[in-house]
């Protein structure tokens, strides 16, 4: 399962109770507003156009140090800096900038309070997200980027209902590519897959730079694998590589393919490039997994050690990654047959009631699992599983706690349908669930 960006892409469309409308309301146009900018070049900016963003902001203000929207901008300029490249030392930078708008403007500063509630959500603090986002919101109602910063943060607290309102707001005030992207991650949320197909296309159809198009693809691709569909999700990684060469999550996406076809040699020959320019976890991981599989220990442990070195930095830059590496540590754990330490089970018990979402209740029933505690394991299973998200991961994770408990007829639905949604979700742990459920046979 994906997550959010540092909130990726949240989104909605027009099946199911509660579902977000894909056209914007019709209603009386909004007043005129000062221009507020998550990102200088739309959802997905490149390097390139976030280096020339913060250069022209920072010679702008060397002449007026008083302008107070400048300061904004350039704040959300390093938060967006900071989140493409991987590199969270922007962060201090951006926090710097805002604050010294907010200085500047105290009030009716939709701008400063948009982007210190996008900083928040990057640092994985969601409920100071989401109190940057309500403050920017009463400011402006019309900023469609303080809707969004708004349903990424309910989003990420598991107050979906909510995160559906924030959502058609944004869409309604903006109907672009973030707002479409958003709404098609709540309906992947909530099972609806066509829906979220369909909001994702839209997304695609009003990109406005190669970047953007490619993330649509990227998303596209993602839906796409995660129901086994490889060859639409191959077809949208290769659109998008071809719009934005090099775009690492697409590079990422397409070794997983290679692997999933058989070639393991291949698929690391890429991750090894994309790890190379972008060393963030999520990357590692896939690199010393597949060369777990060919038997190189060494050179996998050598990923999993850049995995935690990188975490460290992100804590270190203010970033709460704690959660994040519950899940790594139990893979690892469950994998080599051990037993999770309890400290590890005490950080996915604190990360959840701080953020109860479905991925925080899959993390911590995963982790109990891992500690050996499955009954109290199920709970927390179920509940990840309660908005009828389509996830092989959820379902894996409920099976092998299912099967601990001696629950042979739940373990098999619940494998089964992980290997149905896609018998490669994971290079070690599908291999794990097809033996899981040939013991259970």
């Amino acid at each position: 399962m994906r997550r959010l960006l540092v909130v990726a892409a949240l989104v909605v469309g027009v099946f199911g109770i509660g579902a977000i409308a894909i056209a914007p309301r019709l209603g009386p146009a909004p007043p005129p507003a000062a221009p507020v900018l998550l990102a200088p070049a739309g959802e997905a900016s490149t390097v390139e156009d976030l280096s020339k963003a913060i250069s022209a902001a920072r010679d702008r203000l060397n002449r007026l140090p008083a302008d107070w929207l400048t300061w904004a901008r350039l704040g959300q300029a390093y938060v967006q800096q900071a989140r493409i490249t991987a590199d969270p030392r922007p962060y201090a930078q951006a926090e710097t900038a805002l604050n010294r708008s907010l200085e500047l403007r105290p009030k009716d500063n939709a701008a400063a309070l948009t982007g210190l509630g996008a900083l928040a959500a990057a640092r994985h603090d969601f409920a100071g997200a989401l109190h940057y986002g309500q403050q920017a919101v009463a400011t402006d109602a019309y900023s469609a980027a303080a809707h969004g910063v708004v349903a990424d943060a309910l989003v990420e607290l598991g107050r979906y209902d909510e995160a559906t309102n924030a959502v058609q707001q944004m869409v309604d005030l903006r109907p672009d590519t973030g707002s479409y992207a958003r709404a098609s991650y709540i309906n992947e949320l909530h099972g609806r897959l066509p829906a979220a197909r369909e909001l994702m296309e839209l997304a695609l159809q009003v990109a406005p730079t190669p970047a953007d198009a490619a993330f649509a693809h990227q998303h596209l691709a993602l839906l796409a694998f995660a129901a086994g569909d490889r060859a639409t999700a191959s077809s949208h990684v290769e659109q998008g590589l071809a719009v934005a060469p090099g775009y690492p999550p697409l590079r990422a996406l397409r070794a997983r393919l290679i692997a999933a076809r058989g070639d393991t040699t291949a698929a690391i020959e890429e991750l090894r490039a994309v790890v190379a320019r972008l060393p963030i976890p999520e990357y590692a991981t896939a690199l010393g997994d597949l060369l777990s599989v060919t038997g190189d220990r060494a050179g996998a442990q050598a990923q999993y050690d850049l995995v935690r070195a990188s975490a460290a930095l992100f804590k270190a830059n203010g970033v709460r990654v704690d959660l994040d590496l519950v899940v790594f540590d139990a893979d690892r754990t469950v994998l080599d047959r051990a037993t999770l330490a309890s400290s590890t089970v005490d950080s996915a018990v604190a990360g959840y009631k701080e953020r109860p979402s479905i991925t925080a209740a899959d993390a911590l029933g995963w982790a109990l699992y891992a500690a050996g505690r499955s009954s109290e394991a199920l709970k927390y299973a179920n509940e990840a599983l309660r908005l009828g998200t389509r996830s092989a991961d959820f379902h894996y994770h409920r099976g092998m706690i299912r099967a601990a408990l001696g629950d042979k007829a739940g373990a098999k639905a619940d494998l089964t349908e992980a290997l149905r949604l896609n018998p490669h979700f994971s290079p070690r742990h599908a291999t794990l669930a097809m033996d899981t459920l040939g013991a259970l046979s």
